[in-house]
């Protein structure tokens, strides 16, 4: 897929084009419950000047069955018009958050088809520790005109994991730590049992993060994915507890140059739960 507009840009680059008349900040933070964090609050008292608040929490469609599913294309339309988003407009999505969800924001658009899409290398933890301009309070938001949005296909259900397993056709990464893929315990996230779905890879979300949250070069992601097992030039679905952290891996694949890369929505919270899918505890 072509896109004039890269998917990661630097804190340097962003502090030189604030205020252009067709770039968008929208802060994508989103905490687990576990952390005691406010994101909309933390938003309120700091942010990149100009951001507005892309509510993460309340961008998923409520009609589904899938637990905290990825929001529908009238939803993803309408969010981005009461955000004053333009079509065509360039967006750069960061977050504050541990477990990086501005990633998931970024697929939520992508597979709508909003192509300009990028993210804060470091997000907004980088961008506060070189001593950048921050403001507070909530920016005046002037609502845009909605586009006219349809869904890719780089999603997976259930049914459709369940057909992976008989076909092998692709490869499962799950992106959570090897505690909860390998271990026997209670999910301490999510509840439930730890465990994973058959013949699941594993690779941490973190391991394809430097030191000062900024992703790994191209290289050095490739080899990431490699060491954990993965075959490159096969297709990938991308898992973890609920389709967050999965989405930094597939992201992470897309800087690497692969992007015949699938999110399992549900993840392990929704596959889990069904009594009818089979799971693996333990070491591989």
């Amino acid at each position: 897929m072509s896109n004039p507009f890269p998917s990661l840009v630097s804190t340097q680059w962003l502090a030189e084009n604030l205020g252009a008349a067709d770039l968008v900040v929208l802060d994508a933070s989103r905490h687990l419950p576990a952390a005691g964090r406010d994101a909309r609050a933390e938003f309120q008292a700091a942010h990149v000047p100009g951001a507005h608040f892309l509510d993460l929490a309340a961008f998923t469609d409520t009609t589904s069955s899938v637990p905290s599913a990825l929001p529908r294309p009238d939803q993803v339309s309408q969010t981005l018009a009461q955000l004053g988003v333009p079509q065509g407009a360039r967006i750069v999505l960061y977050d504050d958050s541990a477990v990086k969800t501005a990633a998931r924001g970024w697929f939520a658009l992508r597979r709508c088809g909003v192509a300009n899409v990028a993210l804060l290398d470091g997000g907004l933890g980088k961008w506060r520790t070189e001593g950048r301009a921050m403001e507070s309070g909530e920016t005046q938001i002037k609502p845009a005109e909605p586009a006219l949005l349809s869904a890719g296909v780089a999603a997976a259900t259930k049914a459709q994991m369940l057909e992976n397993l008989e076909s092998g056709d692709a490869q499962i990464l799950d992106a959570r730590g090897p505690d909860r893929v390998f271990g026997s315990s209670i999910d301490p996230v999510h509840g439930g049992q730890n465990g994973r779905i058959p013949g699941s890879l594993n690779l941490p979300f973190g391991e394809v993060f430097n030191a000062d949250g900024t992703f790994k070069s191209p290289d050095d992601l490739k080899d990431a994915f490699e060491d954990a097992g993965v075959d490159l030039s096969r297709p990938l679905i991308t898992t973890c507890g609920s389709g967050v952290t999965a989405s930094v891996l597939l992201f992470a694949a897309h800087l690497a140059g692969k992007d015949d890369v699938r999110l399992y929505d549900g993840s392990w919270q929704e596959w889990e739960a069904d009594p009818a899918t089979p799971k693996e505890q333990g070491p591989q």
